[in-house]
């Protein structure tokens, strides 16, 4: 907090674990790096951005991601970058390059786009219903601008770079592929189309220890392990591709079964299960009062959050033991992009004076669980009577990519998402786009595939949003009778002392007499919250 020249808040006045907003950098950070060092490094890499000063108008989250890549680039560690990175506003129908938090407050997206020379490598965006053909002039525009950040980056690696260190990089024991393939080939593409996950995973760890105990005095379980599920790999890809067929039996194009329910469960205030294919999400909307904002301190000020949205994805999901403990990372980003795809759509504090929190449990998943998070917590929104705007529906795409063969997959489950080249989450409106996510295993894919991608995706959610209003349309008329109620004023500033009273007397009285709590700010906004009316 030292760069925005502010002592930390709280009883140790020190910085303690990272912020979610600090989290959220760093995945941030992470995410077009990864996929740019050499296949088979397995040295322990850490990159840590650190704040020296901050202006207090510019989000630094875009200096991390080209501070990481700088300093991989002239060190002598291996790396296929140098990554630019550039944010992109859109205000009164121009595009802002690099805008200010005052200045994304007017934007109807912000958007955050890298990559390197040989296309876009990663896009983070929040949006209000932005329609494609805008978006993607922004990518556009967004990636010619941060060509120059590359050559820069260039420049740099001529003045001062180190010569990078020869590092012994892990391959797969040729004799061991071939060996697994000629003995088991055959089982492997058996296993691949299973349609049951939990089916699947069972019979490749039963042919795993087969290959074991098989191959024990030659080579390790862990070499044996990653040589069958290359085998898989290859075998997953080569169906797809040659087949043009994925390898659950459905089209490039096409939706795994989708099912919904509202109001299941009968004490909160609003309930959706979500079921797409194997994943579930199972999505609860509590509604408070304003004394349940969240109390940000950021480095551009102290802010206060009035709608949450957070993820669980639980060890039983995915049908492992593993201790709770806090949220994770990942849990973190999935959580905070279901959150950015829903803001679009709620309703204004003058409208809906509530503070909200959506809570998304997954209790089943193969793939695209943030994505199922967003539509049940639209789902979730509307039983609770909250006055959204509209339906949000997300979807993930998957992408192989065989030399100069291109193959997009709409709604990717988990064996195409784990050995796939793209993971592609795209939420919205029939309206238009809330919020989007791109993360690649490769070095770049072009604008041009991106277009085709983002269309694809438009036609997966109205199909989504034409399955999720059969079961919910609108808001429901009223709020749940266990959610409290919220009463707000608007007076002029000068009467608030008439309601507080010499030393607190009348607002005590009033809080004793009826029980209600009173939240009075500055400018003469009341809001009077009880548990009834």
């Amino acid at each position: 907090t030292y760069a925005a020249g502010k002592i930390p808040g709280g009883f140790f006045k020190r910085e303690g674990r990272p912020t979610e907003k600090e989290i959220l950098t760093a995945r941030l950070t992470d995410r077009p790096i990864r996929p740019l060092f050499p296949t088979g490094l397995r040295n322990e890499i850490q990159i840590i951005s650190i704040v020296l000063s901050s202006d207090g108008e510019y989000d630094p989250d875009v200096l991390s991601v080209i501070g990481a890549s700088a300093a991989l680039h002239i060190s002598d560690i291996p790396f296929q970058g140098p990554v630019g990175a550039v944010k992109m506003g859109y205000i009164n129908g121009e595009l802002v390059l690099n805008p200010t938090y005052h200045q994304l407050e007017e934007s109807i997206f912000t958007l955050v786009v890298a990559g390197t020379r040989n296309g876009i490598i990663m896009i983070e965006t929040e949006a209000r219903e932005v329609s494609e053909e805008i978006y993607l002039s922004a990518l556009e525009s967004g990636y010619k601008s941060l060509l120059p950040i590359i050559e820069l980056q260039e420049e740099l690696r001529v003045k001062c770079g180190k010569q990078k260190r020869k590092v012994e990089l892990f391959e797969l024991n040729s004799q061991l592929m071939e060996s697994i393939k000629k003995d088991v080939l055959h089982r492997v593409q058996e296993i691949n189309l299973m349609t049951s996950k939990e089916e699947r995973i069972e019979a490749m760890e039963i042919l795993c220890k087969q290959l074991s105990e098989k191959y024990s005095e030659e080579y390790s379980p862990e070499e044996i392990k990653q040589a069958l599920h290359e085998v898989q790999k290859e075998e997953v890809r080569k169906y797809t591709i040659h087949n043009k067929r994925r390898v659950d039996g459905r089209e490039f194009g096409e939706l795994r079964p989708i099912s919904c329910k509202v109001g299941v469960l009968p004490r909160t205030h609003g309930s959706a299960l979500f079921t797409r294919g194997q994943t579930q999400s199972l999505a609860v909307t509590t509604l408070g009062t304003p004394a349940d904002e969240q109390m940000i301190e950021a480095l551009e000020g102290e802010m206060f959050k009035k709608f949450m949205v957070h993820y669980n994805f639980p060890p039983f999901s995915v049908g492992e033991i593993k201790p709770l403990r806090g949220p994770g990372r990942r849990e973190i980003g999935h959580g905070a992009l279901a959150e950015k795809a829903l803001r679009a759509v709620m309703p204004s504090e003058e409208e809906f004076p509530y503070t909200v929190r959506v809570v998304s449990d997954i209790l089943e998943s193969n793939g695209s669980s943030s994505m199922a998070t967003v539509c049940g917590g639209s789902l979730s929104l509307m039983d609770a009577g909250v006055p959204v705007k509209a339906s949000v529906a997300g979807v993930a795409l998957g992408l192989f990519k065989e030399s100069s063969e291109e193959i997009l997959l709409m709604d990717i489950a988990g064996l195409e998402d784990h050995y796939g080249d793209m993971d592609f989450k795209i939420a919205g409106t029939r309206n238009g786009i809330t919020a989007v996510q791109l993360d690649l295993k490769i070095d770049g894919i072009s604008v041009d595939l991106i277009s085709q991608a983002l269309k694809m995706a438009r036609e997966a959610r109205y199909q989504i949003l034409d399955i999720m209003e059969t079961v919910i349309d609108k808001p429901r008329g009223t709020i749940s009778p266990y959610a409290p109620r919220i009463t707000a004023l608007q007076l002029p500033p000068e009467k608030i002392a008439l309601i507080i009273g010499p030393g607190g007397r009348m607002i005590r009285k009033l809080i004793n007499e009826t029980g209600a709590k009173f939240d009075i700010e500055e400018d003469g906004q009341v809001h009077i919250s009880a548990d009834n009316e």
